[in-house]
């Protein structure tokens, strides 16, 4: 039989070992993989809308034509040799579907999670797919690519300011807003504590390891040295949903200063219109004229 001072000695040990526990720091937070800290949902199906730059987008312009882009004297070189034929029987037919130009054509995209850490981007034009990934470990591959080797980043940016200060919380604003007057304070008096609101961000994405390709259809070059920087922020207006990609081409090799260009996607309901078509190169039209003024 346990004796009953044996007995207050084993619950005096249990309570001082479950006191010492309680007074431990806590542990740091497990953490959350990329899928779940994203903050913004960017997957869906998407097509891009064209409201600029028609004639180097929807079409390919004539050789020659690399209007607004900083190529430099060897740059131009290259894009005034372009040969679409060449390239067509040497294999390079998807130079302009390559990272560094893709986004700027009047292409549809789908985008998912592949797994908790790595978004894959497909584009119905040229088939091509691109993997982003958020896990830094993983290496690129040997050999260079049409999409190269992506190292994707959440960056967080903070809240709106709240225009009424202090006196409403986020939660409170829109009520106010709709009834066109402060929200009301808390039971008995005083002043709303405000709390913060949820974080936004937007997806950034640094590209290398690239093959040289096209940063328009018609020849206009980047190199294997291109590196391609991203930001992609989605954003709802007139009741749609829209994607838009910034980015922003740096070249020592054809480019003087960085080729940086905005594009626009609008979310689609489903994927009913996806039509994946090869790569293909088109058939010069003359070298361009520059107008004269």
């Amino acid at each position: 039989m346990v004796s009953l001072r044996w007995l207050r000695v084993v619950t005096f040990a249990g309570s001082l070992s479950a006191v010492v526990a309680l007074a431990q720091p806590p542990g740091p937070p497990a953490a959350r993989s990329p899928r779940a800290a994203a903050q913004v949902d960017l997957t869906g199906n998407w097509v891009a809308q064209i409201t600029e730059d028609w004639r180097w987008r929807m079409i390919t312009p004539p050789k020659g034509d690399y209007a607004s882009v900083p190529l430099n004297p060897l740059g131009r070189q290259v894009a005034d040799g372009w040969d679409p034929a060449a390239d067509a029987a040497a294999g390079e037919a998807c130079r302009a579907f390559g990272a560094g130009g893709i986004m700027r054509l009047p292409t549809r995209l789908k985008i998912a999670w592949a797994d908790e850490n790595t978004l894959r981007l497909e584009t119905d034009l040229g088939n091509q797919v691109r993997t982003l990934h958020f896990d830094r470990a993983v290496r690129a591959d040997t050999v260079p690519s049409w999409q190269g080797h992506s190292v994707a980043e959440w960056l967080g940016v903070p809240p709106p300011a709240n225009p009424f200060g202090g006196l409403v919380a986020p939660s409170q604003e829109a009520g106010a807003a709709r009834a066109g007057r402060p929200a009301a304070g808390p039971p008995g008096g005083g002043a709303a504590r405000a709390e913060p609101g949820p974080t936004r961000g937007s997806l950034k994405v640094v590209t290398t390891n690239l093959r040289p390709g096209y940063l328009r259809k018609n020849g206009v070059p980047y190199s294997e040295r291109a590196v391609v920087t991203e930001y992609f922020d989605r954003f709802a207006m007139f009741g749609n949903d829209y994607l838009q990609v910034v980015t922003a081409i740096a070249d020592p090799t054809y480019l003087t200063t960085p080729f940086v260009v905005s594009n626009q996607f609008k979310r689609e309901p489903d994927d009913s219109k996806w039509n994946p078509t090869p790569c293909a190169t088109d058939a010069p039209r003359g070298t361009f004229q520059p107008p004269a003024f």
